[in-house]
């Protein structure tokens, strides 16, 4: 599984909360810029790597994002 230190290269390969939040159609929602932020220290959750693969997957330098086998 990736840590929260490579889920942070990925948020800011993509170019940083504000424009991952854009990505994710989210921007609109309160706190949401702050959310992601967190998930630079927290880790991304997998509900949101697995939702969204096809955002992740564009990181400079990565593949498909790792996850988890349930």
């Amino acid at each position: 599984m990736m840590s929260a230190h490579e889920h942070a290269r990925m948020i800011d390969g993509l170019g940083g909360p504000t424009k991952v939040a854009e990505l994710l159609g989210i921007i609109d929602k309160p706190g949401a810029v702050q959310r992601v932020s967190n998930w630079k220290r927290r880790g991304i959750p997998l509900a949101v790597l697995l939702g969204h693969r096809d955002i992740f997957a564009r990181t400079p330098g990565s593949a498909e994002p790792e996850v988890p086998h349930a």
